[in-house]
């Protein structure tokens, strides 16, 4: 599989996310997911410290013990593990890196990312800490998550000189959520700094398993009460069914045009997406063998401001 940076990291253009983990399968299903990933050619593994209530890091790190070497660990640290341990102050971050190398069994994190900005503390003072990690070879690269344009150069600023700084920063993108296209990914080519996306399949809907017209099934994320209600609407519907004609006419799915069109941006490293069962990381996996053309970009630009005007 393609690789492409990270700060230091190579890493495949797919990655797994591992948010599913001790959530909704448990650690012999995790095991098997982690290992169909790494003989699809993945070597990305997104996590964090909140996930399954810590233990997807769990999960992760007994399920790649032995292969350790094949993998690239990122991980995240920030949101509310519970009252007492959140945030980014630097005593927390020497913290929270320590639980995580713990329950990742590891002795050093690939890339450590701050899952949100906090208020309550300078960036400043947690960028000081983190390069402490670097320092002491515990973390190799650092990252963040849920940033602005604005706070990750507010971040870039604040880095002293020859100390780490964020290589890359993982945010919400994808064919139904293209916010990131007005500041961040600007951001991120002046920078040189690697764009992740999360909900690349905008929380299932470019699956390829809803169609317009049909209610949401029962117990599903789109169910009417349940969070992803919102987007389950007429007009995305609609667009994920043109899209899908636009995918058929070339023999491609819907998905595989998700994960090609994010990475026909350069400023994207790597797709990270869900797994529930290896058939799902295989067909991830397999799916950014379609290289859009110019006139292909043009073409889904069209069809989709179509949708947002109509």
């Amino acid at each position: 599989m393609e690789k492409r940076r990270i700060g230091a990291l190579e890493v495949s253009v797919v990655g797994l996310g591992c948010n599913n983990f001790g959530r909704r399968i448990d650690e012999p299903a995790s095991a098997a997911v982690v290992h169909a990933a790494l003989d699809a050619g993945v070597n990305f593994f997104d996590t964090a410290d909140i996930y399954g209530s810590t233990r997807s890091e769990e999960f992760l790190g007994r399920a790649l013990a032995g292969r350790r070497a094949q993998a690239i660990i990122a991980t995240k640290f920030g949101m509310a593990v519970d009252p007492q341990r959140q945030g980014a102050k630097p005593d927390y971050v020497r913290r929270a890196v320590e639980d995580s190398l713990r329950r990742l069994g590891t002795d050093y994190i690939d890339l450590y990312q701050l899952h949100k900005p906090d208020a309550d503390t300078p960036i400043a003072d947690t960028l000081e800490a983190l390069d402490g990690l670097v320092r002491a070879g515990k973390v190799r690269e650092i990252g963040c998550s849920n940033f602005s344009a604005a706070q990750l150069r507010e971040a870039q600023q604040a880095v002293k000189a020859g100390a780490a700084c964020f290589v890359s920063v993982q945010n919400e993108y994808s064919l139904l959520h293209r916010e990131p296209e007005a500041e961040m990914l600007p951001e991120c080519a002046r920078g040189g700094v690697a764009f992740l996306p999360y909900f690349p399949l905008a929380n299932g809907l470019l699956s390829g398993r809803f169609k317009r017209g049909e209610a949401a099934p029962a117990g599903s994320r789109f169910e009417p009460g349940a969070w992803g209600a919102g987007s389950y609407t007429d007009v995305n519907l609609a667009a994920v069914e043109s899209l899908r004609h636009f995918a058929a006419a070339s023999g491609h799915t819907v998905l595989q045009l998700a994960f090609s069109w994010l990475l026909a941006h350069p400023a994207v490293s790597s797709v990270i997406a869900g797994a529930s069962k290896p058939a799902q990381v295989q067909g991830n996996a397999a799916a950014v063998a379609w290289k859009l053309t110019t006139d292909d970009l043009a073409e889904i630009d069209r069809l989709l401001a179509s949708h947002q005007h109509g």
